[in-house]
């Protein structure tokens, strides 16, 4: 959609391609002048290069005027042993323009890929509702190549070519100022194909670029549920979508190629065939006696070093407006502001930290869905050391809190406080140091069970992670591993079970030692035994902390100092189990159903048991 909407802006305002032009490549400026240096190295390698090749149609009309009129083979020996040292120093600087330029691509790419994605991870959780992760990677890898490729190659053949079209252009003039005049007549006719296509090719490879995201976008999205698609038999369906994106994407490509196959084309026709019509002209000067035969010579390698100069510009043309678009699409994710920033001068807070966590008056709406509130004036006050436990039924809005008070959003109306510093006045980092999360789904990333544990502190000792392991009875199963917790578990924790995922997540935050913890149903993938084990660490990691816990399995929150009952965003009912139960409303009625419920299964077991 928002690719759409841009491509209608561009075409209510035709004049705005072309404002845009080459602008976007100006985001490469400050990587490139960290390495002054080595930029100014490869400028000196180009232009010794040039200059070596620029003097060789100097020395082939000497040749030809002196030394074959005079038949002197010392001469002509001398001027080959000149050459043969000429070569040696084109040789030696294209060498060393072909390493730095390279280097200069792999390490400006580097820069980039570090830059875009430590931006990335620093924007708000809104921007990863609207975006899709398949996108963001294309650009941080196909763009990011796109860009190696024109700083590390293009930009060499640009930059060497212009010295070579430059330079050829001044010796042509030096050479026979009238025959030049006749080549510059011809440069408009040239030049204006150039950039009319110029313009069309960039379009085109901003279009291909974008299709091949959309194309990445879905491959990554269904990489990662390549077991439901398994479960559902859609490996056909899933590989037939992927090749039609795939077919849009190589459609794009081929309508760009096409287009910088038709610049390039164009470019060398316009460009030999004014070569030729100039050299059929300085023929009948020499014939007239006007010029000898070795300045014909000279003027034409000049010519033919300008216009394979002119003619490679065109090619590498094509390829710095592809850069040019991957570029804009990384400095539009540049760009990008996080919703979410430490204010100028962020009110420290407390320390010792206490843990009190207020919510005031807090509405909220998702920014995708603005036009409807998920939270409604809610306001409660967690105090240090307590335990608020939050039910209701599924969208009631308690997983918003946990996000609201971790700041990924800020509240529509109303305010949040922690240690009474309102959110939006302190350091969000400062704000998340002081909070555990064990979410109901944990995150977990490829590598070792020690170092996800890890995560909660990067700092810890090796004793500090193993005690947070045993803690969170992770250890239970680790210790049965030939590697213990320096097993590899996979991408996301494949190879571990949904309840040994969730210790190890809990293992994270008893490492964390925050003075919140949010836990979200932590053991609900538990077995009983495991449960149990579970929730002896857990009652232990919050003593003394300022607990909140969501709860759909009422039984984990009997002993809560506070039940907070949410409806429909809004907080219905408050108090603890007894009263609650008492009032006979809402959070009566959940704890009947599921207290039936489970007296069902235990008499279902029972009867399995005697069965047996």
């Amino acid at each position: 959609m928002a690719r759409r909407r841009k491509d209608n802006a561009a075409a209510e305002d035709p004049g705005a391609a072309k404002r845009r032009s080459l602008r976007p490549l100006r985001m490469l400026a400050p990587y490139l002048a960290r390495y002054r240096f080595q930029v100014g190295l490869a400028l000196v390698a180009l232009t010794t290069a040039a200059a070596a090749t620029l003097a060789v149609p100097q020395a082939v009309r000497r040749m030809i005027d002196l030394g074959f009129g005079a038949a002197d083979p010392e001469f002509i020996n001398q001027y080959f042993g000149m050459l043969i040292i000429v070569v040696l120093v084109l040789a030696l600087a294209s060498a060393a323009r072909f390493y730095l330029v390279t280097w200069l691509g792999e390490r400006v790419v580097a820069d980039v890929r570090t830059d875009v994605f430590g931006h990335i991870v620093s924007l708000g959780a809104d921007f990863f509702d609207r975006g899709r992760t398949g996108e963001m990677l294309s650009r941080l890898t196909a763009d990011t190549t796109q860009i190696k490729s024109a700083v590390g190659a293009s930009a060499s053949i640009a930059l060497r070519n212009l010295f070579m079209g430059v330079g050829a252009a001044v010796m042509m003039v030096l050479t026979s100022p009238r025959l030049s005049g006749l080549v510059f007549l011809a440069i408009p006719f040239i030049v204006l194909p150039l950039v009319g296509f110029g313009r069309t090719v960039r379009r085109r490879s901003r279009d291909a670029q974008d299709r091949l995201a959309e194309a990445t976008a879905f491959a990554g999205e269904n990489i990662q549920a390549t077991r439901t698609i398994q479960a559902y038999n859609n490996e056909t369906l899933v590989a037939g979508r992927y090749r039609s994106a795939v077919e849009d994407a190589f459609e794009a490509a081929r309508v760009s190629t096409r287009a910088r196959a038709i610049l390039t084309g164009v470019a060398l026709f316009l460009v030999f065939a004014s070569i030729v019509a100039v050299l059929w002209y300085g023929a009948r000067d020499v014939l007239a006696g006007h010029m000898t035969a070795g300045i014909l010579s000279q003027f034409v390698l000049y010519a033919v070093f300008a216009a394979g100069a002119l003619g490679q510009l065109s090619e590498v043309w094509g390829e710095i407006q592809q850069t040019a678009g991957a570029a804009e699409r990384l400095d539009e994710l540049k760009r990008t502001q996080a919703s979410i920033q430490a204010p100028a001068e962020p009110v420290a807070l407390p320390v010792p930290a206490r843990g009190r966590l207020s919510f005031e008056n807090v509405s909220f709406a998702y920014p995708t869905r603005s036009d409807a509130r998920t939270l409604h004036e809610v306001s409660f006050t967690a105090q240090p050391g307590s335990t608020v436990a939050i039910v209701g039924p599924s969208g009631a809005g308690k997983s918003t809190l946990f996000h609201l008070a971790l700041r990924y959003y800020d509240p529509s109306a109303g305010r949040i406080l922690l240690d009474g510093v309102p959110l939006p006045d302190a350091d969000p980092a400062e704000v998340r140091a002081r909070i555990a999360l064990v979410p109901q789904e944990p995150v977990l990333f490829s590598g070792t069970i020690e170092e996800n544990i890890r995560y909660g502190r990067p700092d810890a000792t090796g004793e500090e992670v193993a005690a947070a392991a045993a803690a969170a009875r992770v250890d239970e199963f680790s210790n049965r591993l030939a590697r213990g917790l320096m097993t590899e578990i996979g991408e996301r924790g494949i190879t571990l079970s949904g309840g040994q995922r969730q210790r190890l997540a809990i293992a994270r935050a008893v490492l964390r030692d925050a003075p919140i913890l949010l836990l979200d149903e932590a053991t609900s993938a538990l077995d009983a035994e495991s449960e149990a084990l579970v929730q002896e660490a857990l009652d232990r990691l919050m003593e003394g902390r300022t607990t909140l816990v969501i709860a759909h399995r009422l039984a984990t929150v009997l002993g809560a100092d506070r039940i907070l009952v949410m409806d429909e965003g809004r907080v219905v009912e408050e108090g603890t189990h007894e009263t609650l139960i008492r009032r006979g409303g809402l959070y009566a009625r959940l704890a009947r159903l599921q207290f039936e419920q489970r007296r069902g299964a235990d008499v279902a077991r029972e009867q399995l048991g005697t069965a047996v």
